[in-house]
């Protein structure tokens, strides 16, 4: 397989990695039970170690503690500071990265990022901090530039002058295939501190099967860049294939990744994720009788939900709705769906980009109404303080 990506040395890590998962690893994608609403079969008492877990409530509640930061542009990404000092978002079509005090709302431009060529989807997109970021103060990005999609870190200077505290971007990965839409872009490092990144098939719908291409894949990778030990497929990126744009990433307590997928004309989906495992896009939307698809956990009609970001909070699965605009909250009972998707906050803050777990019962909300799809209100986009149950 050919990957384009700067040559680095490996971090060490044992061979012995735990893969973060619901269940074993492998090359074939298999079925995942699902509840009878979900338009599968009902899972069965037998059906997986995942699916006897207790299940979250069936129902629960969203608060809007308050308006953390308004008048926001196009924003993307959010990156909550460690020691509770802020939170970083991107710009998608400025490529500009900014802190917003999480206690006034001020905003605090730490610079733009160069290389970024935005158009259509694409621009600066998902951000996440080193797992070292305490020590090391690095940032990292995934950008559309003019050729491809890549991820760069980038070091922060937060004693040098607004506006001039990045430092050049360091391209740690790159040759994601880019288009107009379907960019994927979401990065996250997981319990494992491997770096884990969502792509899109760039419209290109045979890319998503092929494994020797980077679109529509979650990869997995260490944070040098390199394929990170462990993987399903040899001296490959690639932990899942079969996606037609991955824009949501987040693990549950027991270090079990999700995420959220968009669809095409009929079936939105959240999944919960099997190393090496086939999400069946472009032969598959939703579920599907054939057994070498991984199917959904639960999966939504285009217009009610078209997700982006999801955050895990106490047993629940919370995912924001882009064309739906709306919150869904979605009770899990180990690796499957515990009851049916509840929504929230339906039109009230138009389309919603990401969601972030904020600690305890609180979670950050990020609209999306300036990314040219939406209808834009004074004072859009803005980030809200959620209390959810």
């Amino acid at each position: 397989m050919i990957v384009q990506r700067r040559v680095v040395p490996a971090l060490l890590v044992t061979t012995g990695l735990l893969l973060v998962a619901g269940c074993s690893s492998g090359s074939g994608g298999g079925d995942l039970p699902a509840p009878s609403w979900a338009g599968g079969t009902s899972a069965s008492a037998s059906a997986s170690a995942g699916a006897s877990q207790s299940a979250a409530p069936a129902k629960g509640s969203v608060k809007v503690v308050r308006t953390v930061a308004e008048g926001l542009k196009s924003p993307w990404g959010l990156a909550p500071l460690p020691d509770g000092s802020g939170l970083l978002v991107s710009d998608r079509d400025d490529g500009t990265i900014i802190k917003v005090d999480e206690k006034t709302g001020k905003k605090t431009e730490l610079g733009t990022v160069s290389g970024v060529s935005a158009a259509g989807e694409g621009g600066l997109l998902g951000i996440a901090l080193s797992p070292d970021f305490a020590s090391d103060h690095m940032i990292y990005a995934y950008f559309t530039s003019a050729s491809d999609n890549r991820i760069v870190r980038m070091l922060w200077d937060e004693g040098k002058p607004a506006g001039e505290q990045l430092g050049a971007p360091d391209t740690i990965f790159k040759g994601i295939p880019k288009g107009f839409i379907h960019n994927g872009g979401r990065i996250a490092f997981g319990p494992d501190g491997m770096l884990y990144a969502g792509t899109g098939e760039s419209g290109q719908r045979g890319l998503a099967q092929d494994k020797d291409s980077l679109g529509g894949k979650i990869l997995r990778l260490t944070p040098e860049g390199e394929p990170a030990p462990g993987n399903p497929f040899p001296d490959s990126p690639v932990y899942t294939y079969g996606h037609r744009n991955v824009q949501g990433l987040a693990w549950d307590d027991d270090q079990r990744l999700f995420a959220s997928e968009f669809g095409q004309d009929t079936w939105d989906e959240l999944n919960a994720i099997k190393p090496g495992g086939d999400y069946g896009w472009p032969n598959a939307e939703g579920r599907s009788s054939d057994a070498k698809y991984v199917n959904p956990i639960a999966q939504w009609g285009t217009d009610d939900a078209s997700p982006s970001g999801i955050a895990y909070v106490d047993g629940v699965i919370w995912m924001a709705g882009l064309k739906g605009q709306r919150l869904w909250r979605i009770p899990l009972k180990g690796t499957v769906a515990g009851a049916e998707p509840q929504s929230f906050l339906k039109g009230e803050y138009g389309r919603l980009r990401t969601v972030v777990a904020a600690g305890g019962d609180k979670v950050w909300l990020v609209t999306s109404n300036t990314d040219g799809r939406g209808k834009p209100k004074p004072g859009d986009d803005r980030i809200l303080e959620l209390q959810v149950r």
